[in-house]
């Protein structure tokens, strides 16, 4: 997946466990971890918002875009 998901970086930088974030986020600990690890396959709107206000961040510096060959999108004009 060309998203990198990059939590653990940030709550390293600012010295907070996961499980004090999920506390301060309102999210189980398992969903975080999901996230953490990169195997999440979506995030809403308003968790992203919630990790930001706590992380005192903003949404590039939790998630990194890495394009690769596959991740090529279809031309408009092959819908035929």
């Amino acid at each position: 997946m060309p998203i990198r998901v990059q939590l653990d970086r940030v709550l390293l930088e600012r010295r907070m466990s996961l499980t004090e974030l999920a506390d301060r986020v309102g999210v189980t600990i398992a969903n975080l971890s999901i996230l953490k690890t990169g195997k999440a396959r979506a995030v809403r709107f308003s968790t992203l918002a919630a990790l930001c206000r706590e992380l005192d961040c903003q949404p590039g510096d939790i998630l990194l875009y890495e394009p690769g060959p596959s991740d090529e999108l279809p031309d408009d004009d092959e819908d035929g």
